[in-house]
């Protein structure tokens, strides 16, 4: 179980532009590391939206932004040039870090269960430390939320 005050978990996923991320080599900088359901869906857009919007505010605090997804990194790259978004989609379509950070979970949606992401964010610290955790966050005024928990 992920917990605050403790090492956030390290993985390495592809990018949206098919590159690598590991997480602990981003080491020295907070990262925000937000998992949604689906590239290109209302929620899940505007909460991107939100932090293209502040995207300088979050650069200002030297903060990386890793969105993570089941979708594939071809949707990730329509995804990010459609809503021009300036931060790094991950894909994660064996839902293995989603897992480890405890956001697989079983949904019920319009009266049907089924697993899929919980819409959650991680604040890591500069020391790869998890800061804060946002569980079942709301799209709506995320953007501000995590720039409330980032370090600094």
């Amino acid at each position: 179980m992920i917990e605050e005050g403790l090492p956030a978990p390290d993985f390495e996923l592809a990018t949206d532009v098919g590159e690598r991320v590991r997480l602990s080599e981003l080491r020295g900088r907070p990262v925000v590391l937000y998992f949604y359901p689906a590239d290109d869906t209302p929620g899940c857009t505007r909460q991107a939206c939100e932090i293209r919007d502040e995207w300088s505010r979050f650069r200002e605090r030297g903060a990386v932004v890793l969105g993570v997804s089941p979708d594939d990194e071809s949707s990730h790259a329509r995804f990010r040039d459609k809503y021009s978004l300036p931060f790094t989609l991950l894909a994660d379509p064996e839902h293995e870090v989603a897992e480890e950070y405890g956001v697989w979970v079983e949904r019920n949606r319009y009266g049907r269960k089924s697993m899929g992401i919980e819409r959650s964010t991680f604040v890591i610290d500069e020391d790869g430390n998890v800061a804060r955790i946002l569980r079942r966050v709301k799209p709506e005024g995320h953007a501000e939320r995590v720039l409330e928990a980032l370090p600094g």
